[in-house]
């Protein structure tokens, strides 16, 4: 791929980064790997970034193979962007970044997330030796948006769809998830708050709940 800007080495490493190692580009990519969405939904997951340096990274990522665009036929009638094969391939790339993130400090100014990047996050802190046994099927209700959660084998698959026979449906806002999972409140306590809406099993989304453990935080020097 021939780029404006080039780390002109043969290592993979930078050879990645000559493809997505532009700000905002692997945000771009996490935005679109739980399917396609239109660039004025890609603009509300990523308010950060103007409309002409997102524009230009789609253009990147389009040039690098790794994302693609496709008009929807009516009557939607309405042009997508969606990840190619090889660039569905950066899911675990971006797990495993995410869990390393996770230990860096967090910076009280910086609390915004996506929708989807709240989803994602599940994946990121997934724990599979806490899901020994355990099987569940969970439906997520976020405003308009409807997810799933399904824990299985040890493993968790996380996307946009209601699953077909849910155990539990939970309606809440995203901030309430990671409230949730980080032990901020309680399943019980979030129910009689209000900010919980939960139909089905209690005692499948209290163990649901406990399936994210926070990584350690790195040891950073203290400064001088």
């Amino acid at each position: 791929m021939a780029t404006a800007r080039t780390y002109g080495e043969a290592c993979g490493i930078p050879r990645a980064l000559d493809r997505v190692g532009e700000r905002w580009a692997l945000l771009v990519v996490r935005e679109l790997l739980l399917g396609p969405k239109r660039f004025t939904d890609l603009k509300t997951g990523l308010p950060a970034a103007s409309p002409n340096v997102l524009a230009q990274r789609l253009r990147e990522l389009e040039q690098a193979a790794l994302v693609r665009n496709r008009r929807l036929p009516p009557p939607a009638a309405s042009q997508v962007y969606e990840l190619t094969e090889w660039g569905a391939e950066l899911e675990p790339v971006l797990v495993a970044l995410g869990r390393w993130g996770a230990r860096a400090p967090l910076d009280p100014e910086y609390m915004g997330m996506s929708i989807d990047s709240h989803i994602v996050s599940l994946a990121t802190l997934f724990d599979g030796s806490l899901a020994e046994g355990f099987e569940a099927s969970l439906e997520l209700r976020m405003g308009d948006e409807v997810f799933h959660a399904v824990i299985a084998g040890g493993e968790i698959d996380a996307g946009r769809g209601a699953p077909a026979s849910p155990d539990a449906v939970l309606t809440l806002e995203p901030g309430t998830l990671l409230g949730l999972i980080h032990g901020q409140f309680s399943v019980a306590g979030a129910v009689s708050s209000g900010v919980l809406v939960l139909e089905g099993d209690r005692g499948v989304v209290e163990r649901f709940v406990g399936l994210f453990p926070m990584p350690e935080p790195a040891e950073l020097p203290v400064p001088a």
